[in-house]
């Protein structure tokens, strides 16, 4: 797993901002250190340099994962 940004903070929308620091994709799935899945990048947002990703949580629980780095383990399968 490679490091691809940091989790900034939770949407109004509910949904979780990541600065992305690496590569990642539309569809990307992000895992914290210890390999859980914690979010689905939904969209690319921001400026080419400096990008954000706006991603689906997939933890219920997803504020304890506020300014902690995340990894990109591909996409899932359909």
């Amino acid at each position: 797993m490679k490091e691809v940004g940091t989790v900034l903070h939770v949407a109004g929308s509910g949904r979780v901002i990541v600065r992305l620091t690496g590569a990642a994709a539309e569809g990307d799935i992000l895992c914290n250190s210890k390999g859980r899945r914690i979010a689905r990048i939904r969209e690319m947002i921001g400026p080419v340099r400096a990008p954000y990703a706006s991603a689906e949580s997939l933890t219920n629980n997803i504020d304890r994962y506020l300014g902690t780095p995340v990894g990109s383990v591909g996409r899932r399968k359909p």
